[in-house]
């Protein structure tokens, strides 16, 4: 259930005060009256799902810096400082996309995460503990595996699957609402109060239950930017930056931003495997392997 939350709390949450707003003011019984159909039904629930995803994307940045306490470095006579920027701006050029911001984070645990709503306008930033713990090398295998991420549209790709589970969770919801409506609270037109707080259980139920298509693509975006950073920074530095992770990971500080760590290590089996963002460090370890010699 952790898992859920750190993942897509953001998109829920404003996904949530949309429909809110929406129903104060209306607008929902007025697209439902004027569309007169299940197309109509499915435009307003595309609107909205794709609405919140949409927004927390264009948002995360701005979030990453804030709850993050991400310090974006410029100008700075720090050598290590200069060095990040030099790595990130070769492998920038390597993937071919844009000079993202780079920055640093205060957290004792090794961690970096990338995020923004361009490829070629995106944050990547590195904890305070993954510079002091790992070497170079290590280090720019992990700036490999973030501009791989951002160079293969991961958040844009992530946002857009989240606005389609959206989409669906909220259409299914309200059919499923307005027939609850009628069944159960013999509303006539199937937009009583039954329907309106069946609507908001099964937003959430159904929201929960779509979970893991989207945890899915996240762990595997995990493997094919595990193979990024191997090949921006060699095989064997990449194994050993998360040999070095499984030694000492915790999430990252802000929970909300966990599933755009390196890592996770809050792992388990079974049903928590669907719930999962990232993929096994012993996992991801024995992929590179696999790909042979660096």
């Amino acid at each position: 259930m952790t898992r859920i939350l750190l993942f897509i709390g953001t998109n829920l949450a404003v996904l949530l005060v949309l429909t809110v707003v929406a129903h104060l003011l209306g607008l929902d019984t007025y697209l439902a009256a004027h569309g007169g159909s299940l197309t109509g039904l499915l435009l307003w629930a595309a609107m909205f799902g794709f609405g919140g995803a949409i927004i927390s994307l264009l948002m995360s940045k701005t979030q990453a810096k804030m709850f993050m306490g991400v310090r974006v470095i410029g100008q700075s006579p720090d050598p290590t400082e200069q060095w990040l920027l030099s790595v990130v701006e070769h492998h920038a050029r390597n993937v071919g996309v844009g000079m993202p911001e780079v920055g640093i984070f205060d957290s004792p645990q090794p961690n970096a995460f990338a995020t923004g709503a361009n490829r070629n306008s995106a944050l990547v930033a590195v904890s305070t503990g993954l510079l002091q713990r790992m070497n170079r090398q290590e280090v720019e295998a992990v700036l490999g595996h973030e501009m791989t991420h951002v160079a293969n549209g991961d958040m844009v790709t992530l946002t857009l699957l989240q606005g389609v589970v959206n989409t669906f969770v909220l259409f299914l919801a309200r059919v499923v609402g307005m027939v609850v409506d009628r069944a159960v609270f013999r509303s006539q037109d199937g937009r009583g109060f039954g329907s309106f707080l069946t609507f908001f259980v099964l937003q959430i139920v159904f929201g929960l239950l779509a979970t893991p298509i989207v945890m899915w693509f996240s762990r595997w975006r995990e493997f094919r930017a595990d193979r990024g950073g191997a090949k921006l920074a060699g095989t064997g530095n990449m194994i050993a930056a998360l040999e070095d992770l499984k030694r000492v990971s915790e999430p990252l500080p802000a929970r909300q931003f966990a599933a755009f760590g390196i890592a996770d290590p809050s792992v388990g089996g079974g049903l928590k495997r669907l719930f999962m963002s990232h993929p096994p460090l012993d996992e991801r370890i024995a992929a590179l392997r696999a790909l042979g010699t660096p």
